[in-house]
This record gives C-alpha cells, sequence and structure tokens, in this order.
C-alpha cells in the first residue's frame, strides 16, 4: 500500500460521484443505475461516508435498480459547518432535504449503523413514499444502546479529541478496522480511503458532534419501534455475523423483534458487510423490492 494508491482511489471514488446542495449544505452523492429504475438510498454511519456502498451500488444496477449513496454532512466529501444540526433528528432532516433535491418521489431504504435512526427519521416523515427497509447491522433500542469499545471515547469531551487524534498514528485505523470492521480480503489501501473521508478539512470536529449526538431516549425508540411496524412497506434484516461492534444475540435479535421477522438473511461478516459481500446484499435488496407491502 502507498499513499499514490489511496490518491488514486480517492479521486476514482471522485470522479465516480457528483456534488450538489441541499437545505444549504453542499454533499456529495454516488448514483449508479438507470435514471427511471427504482431508487434504493443507501445510507452510512460512522465513521463512514458513501465511499461504504461503492461496491453495493454497481450490484445494485446490474440487478436493474438505481443504487445511491449520499454523505451524511460532517464526513466524506460533505460540507461541516459549524452550525449544522448533527442530532439523527437533524440528520434526518437533512437526509429527506437531500432525497427531495435528488427528485426522489418514492424510495427503497438500506440502513446500516447509525444511519439506521437517521433513516426512520426520514420513514417516520414521509412513510408513504418508503417502498422497503432493509436492515444492515443497525440499532434500534436505542434507549439500552451502549457504544462499542472504539466508539465510546469519541462521545467524551478531550478524551474524543485524543482518541481521534491517535488514529492518525500509523497502523492505528487499519488495525482497527482490520480487528471489527472488514475482512482481510479487503486491500489496505481501500481501508485506508476511510481517514481523510473522516478528518475532512475540519480534522473530525464534526464527527465527534455526530458522536455527541445520539439521541438515547424513550421517546426516540418508541418512534423507531413503530416506523419498523408500519405496514406499507416490506422489511427485512441482513445481518454481519462476525460483526463485535453491534453482535447479533443482542442488535440483530433485537431487529429481527422489532421487524416482527423469522428469517433474518445472515452473511459471514463483521460489521462493514457491505466491504466483503456487496453482491449478496444486493441480491437480497433485490429480492426485497419485488414483494409488496
Amino acid at each position: 500500500m502507498s499513499s499514490i494508491e489511496v490518491a488514486q482511489l480517492l479521486a476514482t471514488h471522485l470522479g465516480a460521484g457528483r456534488r450538489f446542495t441541499a437545505a444549504g449544505i453542499s454533499s456529495f452523492v454516488l448514483d449508479d443505475g438507470p435514471a427511471d429504475a427504482a431508487p434504493v438510498v443507501c445510507v452510512h454511519g460512522v465513521p463512514a461516508s458513501a465511499f461504504l456502498y461503492r461496491k453495493v451500488l454497481p450490484e445494485l444496477a446490474s440487478r436493474g435498480l438505481r443504487g445511491i449513496a449520499i454523505d451524511l454532512p460532517g464526513l466524506g466529501l460533505a460540507d461541516r459547518p459549524t452550525d449544522a444540526d448533527y442530532t439523527w433528528t437533524g440528520l434526518g432532516r437533512w437526509l429527506l432535504a437531500a432525497i427531495d433535491e435528488l427528485g426522489l418521489a418514492h424510495f427503497h431504504l438500506v440502513l446500516h449503523d447509525i444511519g439506521g435512526p437517521i433513516g426512520f427519521e426520514v420513514a417516520n416523515a414521509v412513510p408513504d413514499r418508503v417502498q422497503s427497509m432493509t436492515l444492515l447491522n443497525t440499532i434500534i433500542e436505542v434507549e439500552s444502546f451502549h457504544r462499542p469499545w472504539p466508539m465510546e471515547p469519541f462521545a467524551h469531551p478531550l478524551l474524543g479529541e485524543a482518541w481521534l487524534a491517535s488514529l492518525r498514528i500509523p497502523g492505528t485505523f487499519l488495525s482497527i478496522m482490520r480487528l471489527v470492521g472488514v475482512s482481510r480480503h479487503v486491500p489496505a489501501a481501500e481501508i485506508m480511503c476511510w481517514k481523510p473521508l473522516l478528518f475532512g478539512d475540519d480534522g473530525g470536529r464534526a464527527f465527534l458532534k455526530i458522536m455527541r449526538g445520539f439521541e438515547l431516549t424513550a421517546a426516540k425508540q418508541q418512534l423507531y419501534l413503530d416506523v419498523l411496524r408500519d405496514s406499507r412497506y416490506p422489511v427485512q434484516v441482513v445481518w454481519g455475523a462476525r460483526d463485535k461492534m453491534l453482535p447479533w444475540p443482542r442488535y440483530g435479535v433485537q431487529a429481527q423483534r422489532a421487524a416482527g421477522l423469522q428469517d433474518p438473511i445472515m452473511l459471514p461478516a463483521k460489521h462493514f458487510l457491505q466491504e466483503d459481500y456487496p453482491r449478496e446484499i444486493a441480491e437480497a435488496v433485490y429480492r426485497l423490492t419485488q414483494r409488496k407491502g
């Protein structure tokens, strides 16, 4: 792996998408597939960006779907305004504005990590526009949620800044990602693209605001449970069974129970299953889009 490889991969990523502005915030979108095909909005969590779905979107396109991945404010190539609302409520409101700006009247949702709560905010606001929902290693029962050890320090002032700075030490970020995020089949250069997309031009300050804006309340938990029980659209659970961040026995079972499902799709992946199993994810999404709620 070399810095030249990382730079080339990031240049390819930039060239594969385009910039747009929603609710006064400039961002970046990957958009792959026929313009008139059913849109599938893929929502990332932390510390990720639309880059996480770069392998999933072509697989969706090959199945006749339009895959769309949007950088949320504060991450990836999106702007990082100091006065933005980085709570799940605020990010959900912005994501809906982005969906509207992209002209998506109806859409399918693929939700990962805290992209789950953010996507639930969208579905709660416009349930009649949601056509299906796929849950990938996310959280629903937020009132009892505890950040996993790689993420917990970010929630605390000073400690979070120090932990973020430690990720700049050569080898640290890659080692953590190999341990809890992806398999060794994912090239190191691709993993290292995550770092500049995380730190951005503000040194990761907006990311820390996101990490400190989790709304772990009973009211939010009830809202998200209600969203998943909405009969207007089908819901499925696709889970990385080797995830140590959001392990199946706790968080996966919660998702399965909330969605009222008997047949989750289990993949032998860690937390960022999009990196290792894009084809299987796209196939599961395609099959769900063929169903009616």
